[in-house]
This record gives structure tokens, sequence and C-alpha cells, in this order.
């Protein structure tokens, strides 16, 4: 397919582990490298041909809003969730008549990657197919993530498709927080507030959650501690320069 020229920004987290610091800046303006996170993943968007986007805000919403209207490279609507949080999957279903029933990028602020050939929306754009799936992951291997300490959250077979880690095992692949996702997926929805992880698992038992793995280097940024750990290994490394410039 084309690739989206929409997204789902989903910015309305509290941000609580990244305290202090959160307490009296949204954590999407808190800045990696010189440049708040919310920046990061809107140029990555923009470089990918993304004209439109819907960004829900909650936490020091109007800070967000302010910044937001700094940005001339696409069009951005505000979902208003400070009277309540509508959780991951509410926030975007309340979200999706933007999206003209057709495939969107949906992605988080709270992580940064590296990525070797520079177009890693664009190549999940062109993985996806229409007929079998309804969401499509970008993972990133757990020993090429930075940041990130967990266990793992996919395993993914020859074809793609995914499954969740099992209770006691180490799986090879984690989220990226960026996915490319078909309305169909909250078709039948539960009720507001609840996570994606609930469709994510119905589309499980379809087989129609996929995966892509991202050729490069993932960065979560969910802590201080995580902002100067990937400070230091992109200074080490070298390589945020290139990157950012793709």
């Amino acid at each position: 397919m084309s690739a989206p020229k929409r997204a789902m920004v989903l910015a309305a987290g509290l941000g609580t582990r990244m305290r202090p610091l959160s307490l009296a800046t949204p954590k999407p303006l808190i800045e990696v490298a010189g440049r708040p996170l919310i920046d990061h993943m809107l140029d990555r968007l923009a470089a990918a041909g993304v004209t439109f986007a819907v960004v829900n805000v909650h936490h020091l919403a109007d800070k967000v809003i302010a910044h937001l209207k700094k940005r001339t490279d696409m069009e951005i609507v505000i979902s208003d969730e400070t009277a309540k949080l509508l959780d991951t999957g509410g926030g975007t279903l309340a979200s999706l008549h933007h999206f003209n029933d057709e495939p969107f990028y949906s992605v988080n602020t709270d992580a940064l990657f590296v990525d070797a050939r520079g177009d890693a929306l664009a190549r999940l754009a062109r993985s996806w197919d229409d007929s079998r799936m309804d969401a499509l992951m970008l993972l990133a291997l757990t020993v090429r993530s930075v940041g990130y300490h967990g266990r793992g959250d996919f395993t993914m077979d020859a074809a793609g498709r995914l499954k969740r880690r099992r209770p006691g095992t180490v799986a090879p692949f984690v989220w990226t927080t960026i996915q490319i996702v078909h309305p169909r997926l909250f078709a039948d929805p539960p009720p507001v507030p609840f996570s994606t992880n609930v469709v994510w698992d119905r589309a499980i038992a379809a087989e129609r959650l996929y995966g892509q793995r991202l050729d490069g280097d993932w960065l979560e940024i969910n802590t201080p501690e995580a902002i100067d750990e990937a400070e230091a290994w992109l200074a080490h490394e070298g390589l945020w320069r290139r990157s950012a410039a793709r």
C-alpha cells in the first residue's frame, strides 16, 4: 500500500516514571539530545510523508497544545482527555473518525530509534497486507534496545505473526511503540477506558497481529535515568547526527 498520511500520537500519559521531571514538564516535552520527545517522533512521521496527526493530551495539556502550535509541517488535531483519561485503546477509539477507515500510523512519544537504512516507517508501510493484518508492529531485538531491561514482548514466526511472551520465558522482540493499525482492530470495543492490549489479544487469536524487525537500535525513554543512558549511548556511538538528518 501507499504509506499512511495520517497518524495517531498517544501523548496523554501521566509520565509517573519520569518524575520529578514530569511534575512541571509533560513527558512529551521532555528533551532528549536537545529536542522534545514528541518532536523526535513528529519529525519521523513528517519525513515518512504524514501530513495529519491526532495528538491526545491530558497531563499539563496546555503546554503540549501550545508547543504543537509551533509546527507547520503537518495538520495537528488535539484530542482532549483532560476530563478523563481513556487509556491507549479508548484514546485511539475516540479518534477513529479522523482516519477515514484506512490504515494509519499509531505511535507513542517515549522512544527513539536509530535506523540503519533510514526508512523504517516506509518499510513498515510497504510490508502492510490489508488482507492479512489488523496491526503491524515495528519490533526491536531486545539485545539492541537501549534502556530496556525487560524480558521481551513477542515471539514472531517466519510469516511475521506475533505471539506474546509466555510467563517465565524470554522473548527476542520488544515493541518500539510504533505500528500501523487498521480501524477494524477496534471493532466491537470493550467499555472505555481500555488498553490497546485488549484488541491486540483478539488480533493474536485471529492471527492478524504481525511484526517487522527494526534494522537498527531502539531507545526506551521512560525514566530520568533512561535519558542519561540514551544520550550517553548516542554520543558514544556517534549516530545521532546522521540518524536525525535522515
